[in-house]
């Protein structure tokens, strides 16, 4: 999908203010499962759903997914599928595109192979049917164990269950949509994803990540 609409806004880069062209991220959604999007989770905290689809989502022009092909580590290895389909450009709601962590606390990290500029990430967990995450957590940094430099770009655990800090942000239904998250140009090589389980069971899944940068 493409949009006619462009606009320029002031970015912050190293410390330098530069213009940079805006336009709406296109992004390829895959195949919707279920129609609508239901709201009867008892689950705190959950978002509205998006009734006539997510609003364009605003990035500078020509940036692209620098998480396509990436590597993928995790924090235990796969009770089914592979790490690598994590990052392989297939976001389609299949057997053979999802990965399945173990139950309670677990997380991916994608290795950008380099450092970007990160404007959007989005997350598709799980697609087949409606289901809400637990504690899902996304953080940036450089440092491949997360100790120092780390961004934490998104947090729902309301109950800091991970240990990783109250989370202020919403719950949401996972639908053909992905969540997009707003990184608002952070810097980083590193992409982490946390999780601990869902509303249909205690596993944690992806089927596709996409980081948008430059």
């Amino acid at each position: 999908m493409s949009y006619p609409i462009v606009f320029t806004t002031l970015l912050l880069t190293g410390g330098l203010v530069a213009e940079a062209q805006m336009e709406p991220l296109d992004i390829e959604l895959p195949r919707p499962m279920f129609v609508g999007t239901p709201s009867n989770f008892d689950v705190e905290r959950l978002e509205e759903p998006h009734e006539a689809g997510r609003p364009p989502f605003l990035a500078p022009a020509g940036i692209t997914n620098v998480a396509l092909d990436k590597p993928v580590y995790s924090s235990g290895e796969p009770r089914t599928g592979e790490l690598w389909r994590v990052t392989d450009g297939d976001k389609e709601a299949t057997s053979y595109s999802v990965v399945e962590l173990d139950a309670g606390h677990q997380h991916v990290t994608i290795d950008l192979e380099d450092v970007f500029n990160i404007y959007a990430i989005i997350i598709w967990h799980y697609h087949m049917s409606a289901r809400v995450y637990h504690s899902v957590v996304v953080q940036v940094s450089d440092d491949p164990d997360f100790i120092f430099d780390v961004h934490t770009l998104f947090n729902n655990d309301i109950n800091n269950r991970l240990g990783l800090g109250v989370g202020e942000d919403y719950h949401y239904v996972e639908t053909n949509e992905g969540k997009l998250i707003d990184a608002m140009g952070v810097e980083g090589r590193y992409v982490r994803l946390h999780s601990m389980g869902n509303t249909d069971n205690d596993f944690n899944h992806y089927i596709e990540v996409e980081v948008y940068g430059n």
